[in-house]
Protein backbone atom coordinates (compact mmCIF):
# COMPACT_ATOMS: atom_id res chain seq x y z
CA UNK A 1 0.00 0.00 0.00
CA UNK A 2 1.74 3.00 -1.26
CA UNK A 3 0.97 6.35 -0.86
CA UNK A 4 -0.71 9.01 -3.18
CA UNK A 5 -1.42 9.39 -7.48
CA UNK A 6 -1.96 12.79 -8.41
CA UNK A 7 -5.19 10.82 -10.08
CA UNK A 8 -6.19 9.81 -7.01
CA UNK A 9 -6.14 13.08 -4.69
CA UNK A 10 -9.28 15.84 -4.58
CA UNK A 11 -8.76 18.81 -2.93
CA UNK A 12 -11.40 19.81 -0.65
CA UNK A 13 -11.75 23.89 0.61
CA UNK A 14 -14.35 25.41 2.45
CA UNK A 15 -15.23 28.70 1.46
CA UNK A 16 -17.52 30.94 2.98
CA UNK A 17 -17.26 35.13 1.43
CA UNK A 18 -13.75 34.06 0.09
CA UNK A 19 -13.15 36.07 -2.99
CA UNK A 20 -9.79 37.45 -1.86
CA UNK A 21 -8.08 34.43 -1.26
CA UNK A 22 -9.64 31.82 -3.73
CA UNK A 23 -8.12 32.16 -6.80
CA UNK A 24 -4.84 32.51 -5.64
CA UNK A 25 -5.62 29.01 -4.03
CA UNK A 26 -7.15 27.35 -7.34
CA UNK A 27 -4.70 28.36 -9.52
CA UNK A 28 -2.21 26.06 -7.86
CA UNK A 29 -4.75 23.21 -8.13
CA UNK A 30 -4.82 23.40 -12.03
CA UNK A 31 -3.14 19.62 -11.90
CA UNK A 32 -6.63 18.32 -9.76
CA UNK A 33 -9.15 16.28 -11.82
CA UNK A 34 -12.13 17.27 -9.23
CA UNK A 35 -11.50 19.80 -6.75
CA UNK A 36 -14.43 20.08 -4.34
CA UNK A 37 -15.55 23.36 -2.66
CA UNK A 38 -17.96 23.45 0.60
CA UNK A 39 -19.64 26.25 0.50
CA UNK A 40 -21.37 28.10 3.59
CA UNK A 41 -23.37 30.67 1.73
CA UNK A 42 -21.06 33.03 -0.08
CA UNK A 43 -22.42 36.16 -0.91
CA UNK A 44 -19.71 37.89 -2.79
CA UNK A 45 -17.90 36.67 -5.66
CA UNK A 46 -16.62 33.31 -4.17
CA UNK A 47 -18.75 31.28 -6.67
CA UNK A 48 -18.37 33.02 -9.44
CA UNK A 49 -14.51 32.89 -9.44
CA UNK A 50 -14.88 28.84 -8.54
CA UNK A 51 -16.92 29.06 -11.89
CA UNK A 52 -13.87 30.15 -13.63
CA UNK A 53 -11.92 26.32 -12.97
CA UNK A 54 -14.50 23.38 -14.96
CA UNK A 55 -13.02 21.34 -12.81
CA UNK A 56 -13.96 22.67 -9.73
CA UNK A 57 -17.75 21.31 -8.06
CA UNK A 58 -19.43 23.25 -5.34
CA UNK A 59 -21.65 21.90 -2.60
CA UNK A 60 -23.38 24.09 -0.49
CA UNK A 61 -24.31 23.69 3.22
CA UNK A 62 -25.54 25.94 6.17
CA UNK A 63 -22.50 26.42 8.18
CA UNK A 64 -22.76 24.81 11.86
CA UNK A 65 -18.83 23.65 12.85
CA UNK A 66 -15.73 23.79 10.70
CA UNK A 67 -15.85 19.45 11.70
CA UNK A 68 -19.08 19.36 10.43
CA UNK A 69 -18.13 21.13 7.14
CA UNK A 70 -15.20 18.93 6.81
CA UNK A 71 -17.02 15.98 7.34
CA UNK A 72 -19.59 16.77 5.26
CA UNK A 73 -17.24 17.10 2.80
CA UNK A 74 -15.44 14.19 3.11
CA UNK A 75 -18.56 12.44 2.27
CA UNK A 76 -18.24 13.55 -0.91
CA UNK A 77 -15.10 13.01 -1.85
CA UNK A 78 -14.64 9.97 -4.67
CA UNK A 79 -10.88 9.51 -4.42
CA UNK A 80 -9.13 7.72 -2.12
CA UNK A 81 -7.26 11.02 -0.72
CA UNK A 82 -8.08 14.26 -0.04
CA UNK A 83 -6.14 17.39 -0.13
CA UNK A 84 -7.44 19.68 2.45
CA UNK A 85 -6.98 23.03 2.19
CA UNK A 86 -7.93 26.78 3.70
CA UNK A 87 -9.02 29.15 0.72
CA UNK A 88 -6.38 31.07 1.68
CA UNK A 89 -3.65 28.41 1.25
CA UNK A 90 -1.16 28.59 -1.93
CA UNK A 91 1.12 25.51 -2.59
CA UNK A 92 4.13 25.32 -4.00
CA UNK A 93 4.56 25.50 -8.03
CA UNK A 94 5.84 21.92 -7.48
CA UNK A 95 3.38 20.28 -5.29
CA UNK A 96 2.58 18.09 -7.61
CA UNK A 97 5.79 16.77 -7.99
CA UNK A 98 5.88 16.59 -4.19
CA UNK A 99 3.24 14.21 -4.35
CA UNK A 100 4.61 11.98 -6.75
CA UNK A 101 7.44 11.84 -4.72
CA UNK A 102 6.12 10.52 -1.72
CA UNK A 103 4.05 8.05 -3.80
CA UNK A 104 5.91 4.62 -2.47
CA UNK A 105 5.37 5.75 1.16
CA UNK A 106 2.71 3.84 3.07
CA UNK A 107 1.37 6.47 5.33
CA UNK A 108 -2.23 7.30 6.19
CA UNK A 109 -1.72 11.17 5.68
CA UNK A 110 1.08 14.03 5.25
CA UNK A 111 1.63 17.23 7.38
CA UNK A 112 2.86 20.27 6.02
CA UNK A 113 4.24 22.98 7.72
CA UNK A 114 3.57 26.90 6.64
CA UNK A 115 4.69 30.05 5.54
CA UNK A 116 2.75 33.18 6.81
CA UNK A 117 2.35 35.88 5.03
CA UNK A 118 0.98 39.48 6.01
CA UNK A 119 -0.47 41.09 2.26
CA UNK A 120 1.86 38.65 0.59
CA UNK A 121 5.02 39.45 2.49
CA UNK A 122 6.21 35.57 3.81
CA UNK A 123 7.26 36.10 7.23
CA UNK A 124 10.23 34.63 8.99
CA UNK A 125 8.40 33.06 11.60
CA UNK A 126 4.89 32.29 12.35
CA UNK A 127 2.74 30.81 14.90
CA UNK A 128 0.86 29.25 12.73
CA UNK A 129 1.47 25.00 13.55
CA UNK A 130 2.34 22.46 10.96
CA UNK A 131 -0.78 20.46 10.02
CA UNK A 132 -1.74 17.24 8.27
CA UNK A 133 -3.40 18.30 4.85
CA UNK A 134 -3.32 15.44 2.53
CA UNK A 135 -4.84 11.84 3.91
CA UNK A 136 -6.12 9.31 2.87
CA UNK A 137 -10.17 9.79 3.19
CA UNK A 138 -11.33 6.90 4.59
CA UNK A 139 -8.87 6.73 7.92
CA UNK A 140 -9.77 10.76 8.65
CA UNK A 141 -12.15 12.12 10.41
CA UNK A 142 -12.49 16.26 12.40
CA UNK A 143 -13.67 16.83 15.61
CA UNK A 144 -14.07 20.68 16.65
CA UNK A 145 -11.95 22.12 19.61
CA UNK A 146 -11.99 25.42 20.54
CA UNK A 147 -12.82 28.30 17.72
CA UNK A 148 -11.28 25.56 14.64
CA UNK A 149 -10.86 22.17 14.37
CA UNK A 150 -8.52 18.79 14.77
CA UNK A 151 -8.25 15.96 11.89
CA UNK A 152 -7.66 12.69 13.70
CA UNK A 153 -5.65 9.79 11.32
CA UNK A 154 -5.71 6.72 12.25
CA UNK A 155 -1.90 5.50 10.71
CA UNK A 156 1.66 7.16 10.08
CA UNK A 157 2.28 10.74 9.43
CA UNK A 158 4.72 11.45 7.00
CA UNK A 159 6.21 14.96 5.64
CA UNK A 160 5.83 17.07 3.03
CA UNK A 161 8.89 18.61 1.87
CA UNK A 162 7.80 22.17 0.45
CA UNK A 163 5.63 24.81 3.37
CA UNK A 164 2.32 25.82 1.71
CA UNK A 165 1.66 29.65 1.89
CA UNK A 166 -1.04 30.68 4.29
CA UNK A 167 -2.07 34.40 3.25
CA UNK A 168 -5.37 35.75 3.86
CA UNK A 169 -6.45 39.08 1.88
CA UNK A 170 -9.81 39.14 3.73
CA UNK A 171 -9.85 42.79 4.87
CA UNK A 172 -8.70 43.95 8.90
CA UNK A 173 -12.07 44.35 9.58
CA UNK A 174 -13.40 41.41 8.54
CA UNK A 175 -10.82 39.50 10.85
CA UNK A 176 -11.59 42.09 13.86
CA UNK A 177 -15.14 41.33 13.52
CA UNK A 178 -14.73 37.51 14.06
CA UNK A 179 -12.60 37.57 16.79
CA UNK A 180 -15.19 37.79 19.45
CA UNK A 181 -17.00 34.91 18.09
CA UNK A 182 -13.76 32.79 18.10
CA UNK A 183 -12.92 33.92 21.30
CA UNK A 184 -16.39 32.71 23.00
CA UNK A 185 -15.83 29.14 21.47
CA UNK A 186 -12.47 29.26 22.40
CA UNK A 187 -13.11 29.98 26.00
CA UNK A 188 -16.08 27.56 26.05
CA UNK A 189 -13.21 24.82 24.82
CA UNK A 190 -10.90 26.01 27.64
CA UNK A 191 -12.83 26.09 30.75
CA UNK A 192 -14.84 22.47 29.82
CA UNK A 193 -11.68 20.72 29.68
CA UNK A 194 -10.10 19.01 31.73
CA UNK A 195 -6.29 19.84 32.73
CA UNK A 196 -4.48 16.52 31.53
CA UNK A 197 -6.74 17.19 28.13
CA UNK A 198 -5.14 20.35 27.30
CA UNK A 199 -1.38 21.02 26.27
CA UNK A 200 1.11 23.81 27.70
CA UNK A 201 -0.26 26.66 24.77
CA UNK A 202 -3.41 25.82 25.98
CA UNK A 203 -3.03 26.08 29.85
CA UNK A 204 -1.18 29.22 29.52
CA UNK A 205 -4.19 30.35 27.80
CA UNK A 206 -6.84 29.50 30.48
CA UNK A 207 -4.71 31.29 32.73
CA UNK A 208 -5.57 34.29 30.40
CA UNK A 209 -3.15 37.01 31.82
CA UNK A 210 0.17 35.54 30.12
CA UNK A 211 -0.94 34.80 26.56
CA UNK A 212 -1.01 37.69 25.16
CA UNK A 213 2.26 38.82 27.09
CA UNK A 214 3.69 35.64 26.01
CA UNK A 215 2.78 35.68 22.21
CA UNK A 216 4.38 39.48 22.06
CA UNK A 217 7.56 38.47 23.06
CA UNK A 218 7.36 35.06 21.45
CA UNK A 219 6.41 36.56 17.92
CA UNK A 220 8.45 39.23 17.75
CA UNK A 221 11.39 37.99 19.30
CA UNK A 222 12.18 33.96 19.08
CA UNK A 223 10.12 34.09 15.82
CA UNK A 224 11.83 36.89 14.06
CA UNK A 225 9.00 39.13 13.13
CA UNK A 226 10.91 42.05 14.70
CA UNK A 227 13.03 42.15 11.21
CA UNK A 228 10.02 41.50 8.47
CA UNK A 229 8.73 45.42 9.28
CA UNK A 230 5.61 46.43 8.72
CA UNK A 231 4.50 42.98 7.93
CA UNK A 232 5.67 41.62 11.22
CA UNK A 233 4.21 44.01 12.82
CA UNK A 234 1.10 43.23 11.75
CA UNK A 235 1.64 40.00 12.37
CA UNK A 236 2.41 40.13 15.90
CA UNK A 237 -0.38 42.53 16.83
CA UNK A 238 -2.63 40.59 15.61
CA UNK A 239 -1.37 37.83 17.08
CA UNK A 240 -1.17 39.50 20.37
CA UNK A 241 -4.71 41.58 19.77
CA UNK A 242 -6.73 37.48 19.46
CA UNK A 243 -5.20 36.53 22.50
CA UNK A 244 -6.17 39.48 24.46
CA UNK A 245 -10.02 39.10 22.71
CA UNK A 246 -9.66 35.01 24.58
CA UNK A 247 -8.20 36.01 27.87
CA UNK A 248 -10.94 39.05 27.99
CA UNK A 249 -13.25 36.38 27.63
CA UNK A 250 -11.46 34.45 30.39
CA UNK A 251 -11.41 37.52 32.89
CA UNK A 252 -15.12 38.00 32.26
CA UNK A 253 -16.34 35.12 32.30
CA UNK A 254 -15.33 34.59 36.01
CA UNK A 255 -15.85 37.97 37.34
CA UNK A 256 -19.66 37.29 36.36
CA UNK A 257 -19.35 34.01 37.97
CA UNK A 258 -17.83 35.29 41.51
CA UNK A 259 -20.35 38.31 41.36
CA UNK A 260 -22.95 35.84 40.58
CA UNK A 261 -24.33 38.50 37.58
Amino acid sequence: MGGPTIADITPMIITFNEAPNIGRCLERLTWAKRILVIDSGSTDETLAIVARYPQAVVVTRPFDTFAGQCNFGLSKVETEWVLSLDADYILAPDARAQFESVADQACAGFLAAFTYCIHGHPLRGTLYPPRVVLYRRALGTYRDEGHGHRLQIDGAIGRLSAKIEHDDRKSLSRWLASQQSYARREADYLLSAKTSELGRTDRIRRMAWPAPIFVFFYALVVKGCLFDGWPGWHYVLQRVSAEAIIALELIDRRLLRKTGS
